[in-house]
């Protein structure tokens, strides 16, 4: 009898501690960070800005009547007017178009002849496109999507137009106006960042390759190619 009563309250115990211990493993075993699950579309319509640091390496300068010369540009885009973009994208879902989207992308760059440029022009005190040059292009953009990530890279291609502020000084007078200075080719490459259904952030690079041909004071033309380099971050919210 007293053997039976020991066994029964081994048991009893056993079964206590069994119980105690399962949900403990259970709750160990639970995925601190449920896994991401994507959006069910992917596809809509998103606007986006952003801001970063640019550069533009020296560029061929054609004046119709002075000597041509080299510029070395400065871009100071965090000095104001700070250079910055907005762009309103189309994502497709699904189909012969799933992952490719169109965008519609307005950027104000900016550049300034530098202090050697300046020594070296001869009469001139200002020379810039600092109240923009800015560009106005439409592009293709396709992207990676990554299973289970909220991580997107993409990359993107297209053309435009580009409208500086031309800003010339010299000893024969001033320009200061707005101005249609030609075409513009832009491409670019980055990885998205999903924060929420609606929001997201992303990192890109972009580069930009603007015609130049504007017309300054007495009646003269000026001409140059500007290749301006973006590292860029930004924000999107998706309707």
């Amino acid at each position: 009898m007293r053997k039976i009563l020991s066994f029964a309250f081994a048991s009893t115990l056993l079964t206590a501690g069994l119980a105690y211990i399962a949900p403990a493993q259970a709750a160990d075993l639970t995925p601190a960070n449920p896994a991401y699950v994507a959006p069910v579309s992917t596809g809509g319509f998103e606007v986006s800005v952003y801001g970063g640091y640019e550069f533009a390496p020296h560029s061929h300068v054609d004046v119709s009547d002075g000597p041509d010369f080299a510029a070395g540009w400065d871009t100071n885009p965090f000095q104001m007017p700070p250079y910055w973009g907005v762009r309103g994208t189309y994502w497709f879902d699904g189909g012969a178009l799933s992952n490719w989207g169109v965008s519609l992308d307005y950027t104000h760059a900016k550049v300034y002849a530098d202090d050697e440029t300046m020594a070296k022009a001869g009469g001139w005190s200002v020379f810039e496109f600092t109240d923009g040059l800015n560009l106005l292009t439409v592009n293709a953009l396709y992207k990676f999507p990554i299973e289970g990530s909220r991580w997107t890279p993409y990359v993107g291609a297209g053309v435009g137009i580009n409208v500086p502020h031309v800003e010339v000084t010299r000893a024969s007078g001033r320009t200061f106006e707005y101005q249609f200075g030609g075409a513009t080719i832009q491409a670019q490459a980055g990885v998205k960042y999903q924060l929420t259904e609606k929001w997201s952030m992303f990192a890109e690079y972009k580069g930009n390759y603007s015609f130049v041909d504007v017309d300054i004071d007495s009646g003269a033309s000026l001409k140059t190619n500007i290749l301006t380099h973006a590292i860029n971050l930004g924000v999107s919210y998706k309707f």
